[in-house]
């Protein structure tokens, strides 16, 4: 799968972001295998079949597909640009300012997002023991008073373990990490070879729930907390400023990562449909009926611990035990690292000169973007207010992070064609057809969540341009750079093409959620114009002409040349 350069016509520098490089190749793997598996383990199982039942097993495979492609596409950009806050650069390095402050937003709002839905999804295992039934109300999905001071105090803890050092936390991780993987291999192995119910595939409702079967996988995807349970094989690149190796580790951490991660959570589904005890999917009537508590007990401790409650009932005591335990370990791992990755973006974001130079000023001692850290859980915090449950937080989530996903495959293909000899430890086969078709994947993957999550996201989006703006007025970043208009000419086309796509598609037509606050009566659907199939073909061909667009407005080699000048420097003319 690797292929080396062949004759690298320049090095890049890795000393240009002035952090230590002191995290090894296990270090870069177990921080993206450490994203992967968190709470999307404990609940991504429960979440996909209560929407498509034992298809969601199908709705697996295609979304680890299009991670998967996804993930080669950064392998190949992380050993070539090893640089911090990774993902919020590429596209600045291809495109320029404009469209790199745009995809950076998205980056960084998906990375301080994670941290928060973690810690809900611990204190939401915990409100099943009885002690800390009072932190999570499950008759809404919502954390109690009690329930937010105690997630005030987990985001403390996160902030001060990344303020100590990314060395130490690096090692903190990998322990953390290889318990986060051993507990669901083993969970998995049991339940397989103990309470395996093959019945349960065609109860329920059968193996496809509804007549609208395909559809009902589709939206599984993003709303059924999949893709966010495979989302982190980032997090190697977002360390990149810091890896001690990056040439070599980067692209095998990326590749790795996502593969075990893939395969592991497809055996986590079939596990879970297999071993849910009968007489509860006879309870809830469907498999759909599963995500619905009805005030019967079993189910509502299905949703609140849904791992956790099919060993108790099981009678698999220790295993119930171990599960307890990793609902804190694991959530709170995957916080602590996307913390950290998130600091790394808004230093990113920084470097490129769209927020406050503060943002990249490292600790003398440590090498910590202090700022950066405090602040992100600050936003992360402000989160739980307006979706305080962990369902209701992954749809957006997951689209802003497909969003800045979706601008990997545009600046891979800028790149190749701007700068073709620069050296690149991995070089992905078939790159212009896996470029073309990993964008638009990501793109499918945004639409299948549906316009209500699309529009709440354009709001945040907005949000994160005014900041940008403010910091530019106020002179906040003596790097700020002038706005490459014509190189980001397809940017608003895309956005606003992607919004009227979705509002004229079906996915989640017809739908109304009251939600909390300002998010009140938003409708989560298209208005069902464009009917299914003839969709995904007008959505296909919309981004094959944004992706054509984008390259023969891309930025020139030498614009290029300007912007990777820490990491490429001029080679040194001969006296």
């Amino acid at each position: 799968m690797t292929q080396l350069s062949e004759r690298p016509v320049q090095q890049a520098s890795l000393d240009s972001d002035g952090m230590e490089r002191n995290v090894s190749f296990l270090g870069l793997l177990w921080a993206s295998e450490g994203s992967i598996i968190g709470s999307g383990w404990l609940f991504g199982a429960l979440t996909a079949a209560s929407i498509a039942g034992p298809s969601a097993i199908i709705a697996w495979v295609i979304a680890s597909v299009i991670v998967i492609v996804l993930a080669l596409v950064h392998a190949e950009l992380g050993g070539l640009f090893p640089v911090s806050g990774g993902t919020s650069r590429f596209p600045h390095y291809a495109f320029g300012s404009f469209a790199g402050a745009t995809f950076g937003w998205f980056s960084y709002i998906q990375a301080a997002t994670v941290a928060p839905i973690e810690v809900l999804a611990a204190i939401q295992y915990a409100s099943s023991i009885h002690a800390f039934r009072h932190l999570y109300k499950g008759s809404t999905g919502t954390l109690s008073g009690t329930g937010i001071v105690v997630a005030v105090v987990l985001m403390f803890l996160f902030v001060i373990a990344n303020l100590i050092g990314i060395q130490w936390l690096a090692r903190v991780n990998n322990v953390l990490t290889s318990w986060k993987v051993l507990i669901p291999v083993l969970t998995v192995i049991i339940l397989l070879a103990t309470h395996f119910h093959s019945g349960n595939f065609s109860h329920g409702g059968g193996f496809f729930v509804k007549g609208d079967e395909i559809k009902d996988v589709l939206i599984a995807i993003p709303s059924g907390g999949i893709v966010f349970a495979l989302l982190g094989f980032e997090q190697a690149v977002q360390l990149g400023g810091e890896s001690r190796n990056p040439g070599r580790d980067l692209p095998r951490a990326v590749i790795y990562s996502i593969l075990l991660g893939a395969g592991l959570y497809i055996l986590i589904q079939i596990a879970f449909i297999g071993a849910l005890d009968p007489k509860m999917l006879a309870d809830a009537g469907t498999w759909t009926g599963i995500g619905d508590t009805k005030d019967h007990p079993m189910l509502t401790a299905l949703n609140a611990a849904p791992f956790y409650s099919v060993a108790s009932v099981a009678g698999l005591g220790l295993l119930a035990g171990v599960l307890r335990a990793d609902a804190f370990i694991s959530p709170a791992g995957t916080g602590l690292i996307y913390l950290t990755s998130s600091s790394r973006i808004s230093f990113g974001l920084a470097r490129n000169g769209y927020i406050p130079m503060a943002f990249a000023k490292n600790s003398p001692r440590t090498k910590v973007p202090v700022l950066g850290v405090i602040f992100t859980a600050v936003i992360g915090l402000l989160f739980l207010l307006p979706f305080p449950s962990w369902s209701k937080l992954v749809g957006v989530v997951t689209s802003a992070s497909v969003l800045m996903y979706a601008g990997a495959p545009l600046a891979f293909g800028a790149l190749r064609l701007q700068k073709p000899d620069l050296p690149r430890p991995y070089r992905l086969p078939f790159g212009k057809v896996l470029a073309r078709l990993s964008f638009i994947a990501a793109n499918f993957i945004v639409y299948w969540a549906g316009w209500g999550t699309y529009s709440t996201l354009m709001i945040v989006m907005v949000v994160g341009l005014v900041l940008m703006v403010t910091s530019a007025v106020f002179k906040l970043n003596p790097n700020q750079p002038k706005v490459d208009w014509i190189a980001a000419t397809w940017v608003v086309p895309y956005l606003v093409g992607m919004g009227a796509i979705s509002y004229l598609g079906g996915f989640g037509q017809g739908a109304m959620v009251e939600g909390i606050g300002i998010f009140k009566n938003v409708w989560v659907g298209g208005n069902g114009h464009i009917h299914l199939y003839y969709d995904l073909g007008v959505l296909a061909v919309f981004s094959l002409i944004i992706f054509e667009i984008a390259m023969v407005t891309r930025l020139s080699g030498a614009k290029v040349d300007e912007y990777v000048r820490e990491v490429y420097p001029p080679p040194v003319a001969a006296e």
